[in-house]
């Protein structure tokens, strides 16, 4: 089976650091830009931030988030995932689940707490 060295996955992660400039609340998984940051939205920050690789919890490689605080809401629904984009190339870098879904209403804010992006070893 074919692996990849650490270097190779931190600089894919790297990527997150390096490019990422914005994180969308999504009332569902973003498969395209346009998705994420206006079919799909409901909130979403450009204070966003990431650590460096590291190893990750269990296997592979991950990269922790900063924490999302008092972002606005700019529509009402439900939050069940994430979408981080590079704005200025129009580019959808990652999505997930939130981890748990939570209804917002516009003209509120919202958080997030600090989470990891894990790129695991082959099994």
């Amino acid at each position: 089976m074919a692996t990849l060295a650490d270097y190779v996955l931190d600089a894919a992660l790297a990527k997150l650091d390096t490019e990422a400039d914005r994180i969308d609340i999504t009332s569902q998984e973003a498969t395209t830009y346009a998705e994420a940051t206006s079919t799909h939205t409901l909130g979403n920050s450009t204070s966003l931030a990431f650590g460096a690789p590291q190893n990750g919890d269990s296997s592979g490689r991950k990269v922790v988030s900063t924490a999302i605080a008092n972002a606005p809401v700019t529509a009402t629904g439900t939050a069940t995932h994430f979408a981080i984009s590079d704005v200025s190339s129009t580019r959808l870098l990652a999505t997930g689940a939130l981890g748990a879904s939570q209804s917002v209403t516009s003209g509120n804010v919202f958080n997030l707490p600090a989470f990891d992006i894990t790129i695991n070893d082959p099994s």
